[in-house]
């Protein structure tokens, strides 16, 4: 007997590893819901022509705003159904040292991305237990292991967003969710795409893969977590890192 069609939920739906991950979850079977700020309407044309073909519908949503969240599951609830997959992907990096960081620079890195996984799993993760299925990804990333010069926010919430996801696997591991982490190492975006040429080769340099990764390879590792078949592991952290960090 075949799987139920699994409706998934995308924040940061719209940036690079979000919108591979759309399009690889739709691909694995799922409705997918790609949340992510209001697009310009060149940006959306783009979006959408990147997506064709793909069983992907744009949520707008913003993922500061917690009534603004609300509004937009329940709207996204009347159209498609209940979430049974959430995948936080919504992140922003505002670098500088400590000494030079104003609160508000914290403050943002934070709130998109930490608190925003607060947020979501709050208002969907009652809902798959008491369906007795979810899947929780939450995209943390290598700094939140080593730590990173001119990144104590990044750092900080990327570390504190596995300590959430180990919790929350604690606490869901019963009703059949299950909550992991995926922490990319440098992944070929628009992001790291603006560095200095010698600072990617310097990153290229230390990575043992030899290359880059790819959002592809972020978005491999979130669909097999969010698999059915999947259910026996929580709590995890899987690094896709090309073997930039590798711990016991």
């Amino acid at each position: 007997m075949a799987a139920p069609q699994r409706i998934a939920l995308v924040t940061g739906g719209a940036g690079g590893i979000g919108a591979e991950t759309c399009r690889q979850l739709a691909r694995a079977g799922h409705r997918v819901l790609a949340a992510d700020l209001p697009l310009a309407p060149e940006r959306q044309a783009r979006f959408d022509a990147e997506m064709a073909g793909h069983d992907v519908a744009f949520l707008p949503m913003d993922v500061t705003d917690e009534a603004g969240c609300a509004a937009a599951i329940a709207s996204a609830r009347a159209s498609h159904g209940e979430v049974d997959v959430l995948v936080n992907a919504a992140g922003i990096t505002r670098d500088a040292t400590l000494r030079n960081m104003s609160r508000e620079q914290w403050d943002q890195v934070m709130s998109v991305n930490l608190d925003s996984a607060f947020v979501l799993c709050k208002l969907l993760a009652e809902g798959m237990a008491a369906r007795g299925f979810g899947r929780i990804v939450n995209i943390s990333s290598v700094n939140g292991q080593t730590g990173q010069f001119g990144q104590t926010n990044y750092a900080a919430a990327k570390a504190g967003l596995h300590g959430f996801t180990m919790a929350l696997a604690r606490e869901l591991a019963r009703k059949g969710v299950t909550v992991n982490t995926v922490s990319p190492g440098y992944i070929r975006t628009p992001m790291t795409d603006a560095m200095p040429e010698a600072a990617r080769e310097q990153v290229l340099a230390m990575v043992p893969a030899g290359r880059i990764g790819e959002p592809a390879d972020v978005a491999r590792a979130v669909v097999f977590l969010c698999g059915d078949d999947a259910g026996y592991l929580t709590g995890v952290n899987l690094p896709v890192n090309g073997g930039l960090f590798i711990s016991f």
